[in-house]
């Protein structure tokens, strides 16, 4: 398990490919690495992988199958390149963002970025399979960051985080540019909810659930947010 808080930002010396992996030997800052072991789990960009190898005190070596290559911003990233990083939580660690598997459900594409003085907004397009489990101050992570969600418009598929000058120091965020991808992790208490409440109204309804939906969107309802109050 994560937390979603980026402890650190590692930078990619080396990855190839051999056998159906991708191998990546990433570097650490001083310290990250104490303790850590073969076998261990760190988040990559949000994306929990197992340490396979330490070369050196702050290098150290995974290997990434080819179906988190398909799903994952991973398929992307050449030496030189920086990620944010994690390792996992410890029994009885304060959670100070939200509990994260490091499973990453999808990639969306920064549509906008706005500066505003020392603070700065990023905006996402995200497909509509994933949009139904995104709710204005709910959580979410991105490139395994725990972040508050702003702003949504489901209609025209996008979402709104805003960052503090911390955030931006401890991350790669003020690297991305428009479109550029980023992981996306839900937040699997909403994901649940809304899930069990569809499949429920859908063994109800069954064929009337298209026309309630359609009835919700034209009078400006979203009924999945009627499910998820915080």
């Amino acid at each position: 398990m994560f937390t979603g808080i980026i402890q650190a930002v590692a930078t990619i010396e080396d990855c190839r490919d051999h056998g159906g992996l991708r191998t990546f030997d990433i570097r650490f800052p001083d310290g990250f690495c104490e303790g850590l072991e073969v076998g261990a789990s760190v988040a990559i960009d949000g994306v929990c992988l197992t340490v396979t190898k330490r070369l050196e005190e702050t290098l150290v070596r995974f290997d990434v199958m080819l179906q988190s290559l398909a799903i994952t911003t991973l398929n992307m990233v050449e030496r030189g390149n920086t990620v944010n990083a994690e390792r996992a939580a410890k029994d009885g660690a304060e959670i100070g963002g939200h509990p994260l598997s490091g499973h990453v459900d999808c990639r969306v594409t920064v549509a906008d970025i706005l500066i505003q003085e020392e603070n700065c907004r990023l905006r996402f397009s995200v497909s509509p399979e994933w949009m139904r489990y995104i709710f204005s101050k709910g959580y979410i992570a991105i490139n395994g960051a725990s972040l508050t969600i702003a702003e949504v418009d489901k209609r025209q598929g996008w979402f709104d985080v805003w960052l503090i000058p911390e955030t931006r120091r401890m991350t790669t965020f003020s690297e991305k540019q428009v479109d550029d991808e980023v992981n996306i992790e839900i937040e699997r208490q909403t994901q649940v909810m809304v899930d069990t409440v569809r499949d429920t109204l859908n063994e109800k309804l069954g064929p009337l659930l298209p026309v309630l939906e359609a009835l919700a969107e034209e009078k400006g309802i979203d009924l999945d947010a009627l499910v998820v109050r915080r």
